[in-house]
């Protein structure tokens, strides 16, 4: 399988630089794989479409204010992401621009955070360094942080509007345990008032958590699609979300995921148990046509880049050619495209 096959081309204009205007008014094309059909509805739709026989499952993450910046003695500029917490106030981090670094450089964040350079990591461009601060580094993250955007999502930091409206609007309504350096952008649509109607109507929802990294997003890089290794994401499933999930797969109801993290949390833990079992581990699952789905039935998604492996993953749900066929519709009828776009609902 090649990487070429899963490319395409989008005009930047659909790229969304600000969500919608309310969560639920995005865009909705809805994927009817068993009639091949594709529609064109508004997320709110969803209330109608899943019913007492659904499942919903959320990824309930939240995001960590991880972009830094910061400056050297010298007065240069340098940018510090955090990407994973170790021990002892030592992070994995990426540093732009990471020629003016080297072992022993602090960086000043603020009067309250500065940042040490401890050492180069063999990973692809990561760095191991110590944060040194006095106090909960969660709180002075939240006053010194940004919300890391990707980088397709534009921003000049100076603009304090933008800053408060990324603050909530890169967040779920539901969004729990801080960890996570990006968002679980499928979720970003739901309103607490959508989820009440759903649990009306008889739809159960349960939670999973996966701090979602870096490697999530990072591009595929070899062009044999089976050479690429995915990074490591921890995530944990509940007693409650287990017991939830296999009653419902025993009496035939579907399980409908919010996002890819959330599919790639039930079927590595499906993988690793023969089962969903209450548990902490962490997954390295790479799915691509023509995986075999276990838990999942169907999905809630965003657009996504072309040649990733989320592309790769909703092709290996719906089919490879159908997934290319509906981005065609969704490029010609000027849907919005990529994190704070508009979604996808997979009715497999």
């Amino acid at each position: 399988m090649l990487l070429s096959e899963f490319d395409y081309i989008l005009p930047e204009e659909l790229i969304a630089q600000r969500p919608s205007d309310k969560r639920d008014n995005s865009r909705m094309m809805v994927l009817n794989c068993d009639e091949h059909k594709i529609l064109n509805k508004h997320f709110y739709d969803i209330v109608d479409l899943l019913d007492e026989n659904c499942v919903l499952i959320l990824n309930n993450t939240k995001v960590i204010p991880a972009r830094l910046y910061g400056f050297k003695e010298t007065g240069a500029k340098i940018e510090v992401f955090l990407l994973k917490e170790k021990n002892n106030k030592t992070w994995e981090v990426l540093i732009k621009p990471s020629k003016r670094v080297k072992v022993g450089t602090i960086i000043k964040i603020s009067d309250e955070l500065s940042v040490e350079v401890l050492e180069a990591l063999p990973d692809d461009g990561k760095w191991l360094v110590r944060m040194i601060y006095e106090g909960d580094i969660l709180d002075i993250l939240h006053r010194v942080g940004n919300i890391p955007l990707p980088p397709y999502i534009e921003r000049k930091m100076t603009n304090e509007e933008l800053r408060k409206l990324d603050f909530e609007r890169y967040q779920t309504v539901y969004a729990k345990d801080e960890g996570s350096v990006a968002a679980p952008t499928a979720g970003l649509h739901f309103t607490n008032e959508a989820l009440e109607k759903l649990q009306a109507k008889g739809v159960q929802v349960g939670y999973v958590t996966l701090n979602v990294g870096i490697g999530t997003f990072r591009p595929v890089k070899c062009e044999n699609v089976l050479e690429h290794k995915m990074d490591s994401e921890a995530f944990e499933i509940t007693q409650e979300t287990a017991d939830l999930i296999n009653r419902a797969k025993s009496e035939g109801k579907k399980i409908v995921a919010v996002g890819t993290t959330t599919v790639r949390t039930l079927e590595t833990a499906f993988k690793q148990f023969g089962e969903i079992k209450a548990c902490k581990s962490a997954s390295e699952l790479f799915i691509y046509p023509p995986y075999e789905f276990k838990v999942v039935d169907k999905l809630i998604t965003n657009f996504h880049l072309p040649k990733s492996t989320l592309l790769m993953l909703v092709s290996a749900l719906a089919g490879k050619d159908f997934i290319f066929e509906a981005y065609e519709e969704a490029i010609k009828e000027k849907y919005r495209f990529y994190s704070y776009g508009d979604c996808m609902f997979i009715n497999s």
